[in-house]
């Protein structure tokens, strides 16, 4: 805990595509803080407000009157062997102070026309905490906003840390801006959303994993969308939209969006799965959904009791909001077995499926495959580093229901760092 003290004053809202230019205050990390996400709570008057320490993952949150930062450790990689992604632009990509997010602005009529490119600062109000969020409310967690730090990343570091494990962590912009930030880690991790990528953080993180490095994400939607970073780091654009798109249309739906990853360079040939695969896109209560699980022989079911064909977090919808899959075949024993068409690395092994019913309100992207069949797919491969995906952005709700996919998660975590 500390604090800092200085004189306010009143700056008038910006737009969300333009920096605030909020006065700046130094505030001196001491030295005895450990790397982590840390929560700034703003208090008018002369003498800070003590705020007892939240023991919920939705005390954290609050529209208003607080920031999110993280500590970076002095020395990367010293003190810890696994490092933790904060997915900062896509905080950014839902934030709507100042009147828009990435998906547009929140005045936007359907009679104007479509602009391809959807421009952010960083320099505004929300980013993870505070400011108003794009999205439905989460029938299954109403606790907090979709697409905040304590929706789905404040419970996976919780149970993270109160595992004993050590950790540090970075954001986005770490990674974006130094090439060998990662380098002295065993394991980076990601949980929940982490949609938004710039063409940097891709690459050092590849690069990353051909050195050798692991990566296990628990999460789904993952590095879908391709942003650019402007010079100063404080602003980021993505092309949503191709010329002459319709009017209202879903961009997810559309070829031609200069953002797709997968149009350029398809995602899963780093992260294995793909959101084009799978679908996405729930308001309110969804059919309960897991993964039928195979190859249970495999380490990192150790401990689960699970047996080839039993269904892994059925109960308590594993498989939602948004999931990725890759593109699969049957074998001889009726076992999903990667095809590699859609450009996951050969050698990814498919350890669970979860066919989503066409007709059963998932919205689903654009793809190669004009099958209507779609699937979550959870699995890993080794090239260079191994790389986990657990597929699904619920991963982190179901650690404290499912004692199963606590387990795996452990395992996982065990073996690659």
């Amino acid at each position: 805990m500390g604090s800092t003290q200085g004189a306010g004053r009143y700056v008038p809202p910006g737009r969300h595509d333009e920096d605030w230019r909020w006065p700046g205050y130094d505030f001196a990390v001491p030295e005895n803080w450990p790397s982590g996400v840390y929560i700034a709570a703003l208090s008018p008057g002369p003498t800070a407000v003590p705020h007892p320490e939240p023991q919920r993952a939705e005390l954290l949150d609050a529209r208003h009157s607080r920031l999110l930062f993280v500590v970076t450790a002095r020395e990367p990689g010293r003190g810890a062997h696994i490092l933790y992604k904060v997915p900062v632009f896509t905080y950014h990509a839902y934030n709507r102070s100042g009147g828009g997010s990435l998906y547009g602005a929140t005045h936007y009529s359907h009679d104007e026309p479509r602009t391809g490119t959807a421009t952010v600062t960083l320099r505004r109000p929300g980013g993870g905490i505070g400011g108003p969020v794009k999205g439905f409310p989460d029938a299954h967690d109403p606790r907090t906003p979709r697409q905040t730090f304590a929706h789905w990343d404040a419970p996976f570091i919780s149970w993270l840390e109160s595992s004993g494990r050590t950790v540090e962590y970075c954001t986005d912009l770490d990674l974006h801006g130094t090439p060998g930030f990662i380098d002295g880690y065993r394991l980076l991790l990601s949980a929940g959303h982490d949609e938004y990528w710039s063409a940097r953080t891709r690459r050092h993180v590849t690069a990353f994993r051909d050195r050798g490095g692991n990566i296990a994400v628990f999460g789904a939607n993952t590095c879908w969308w391709r942003v650019e970073v402007t010079d100063d780091d404080t602003t980021v654009r993505c092309t949503k939209y191709p010329p002459g798109a319709p009017t209202g249309a879903d961009a997810d739906a559309l070829r031609g969006s200069g953002g797709h990853w997968w149009e350029v360079d398809p995602e899963n040939s780093l992260t294995g799965v793909s959101y084009r695969n799978g679908g996405g896109h729930w308001e309110g209560l969804r059919e309960s959904t897991g993964y039928t699980v195979q190859h249970t022989d495999h380490r990192i079911f150790e401990g689960t009791g699970l047996r080839e064909g039993d269904r892994l977090g059925a109960a308590h919808a594993l498989v939602g909001y948004e999931c990725d899959g890759a593109a699969h075949r049957r074998d001889a024993d009726g076992r999903a077995v990667a095809t590699g068409a859609d450009g996951t690395p050969a050698g990814f092994t498919i350890l669970g499926v979860a066919d989503l019913p066409p007709a059963d309100g998932w919205h689903t992207a654009a793809r190669e495959d004009p099958a209507p069949e779609r699937s979550a797919t959870f699995g890993l491969y080794t090239l260079g580093g191994t790389v986990f995906n657990g597929a699904t952005v619920d991963w982190a709700r179901l650690l404290a229901l499912d004692p199963a996919v606590e387990t795996i998660t452990g395992n996982v975590i065990n073996l690659l760092s």
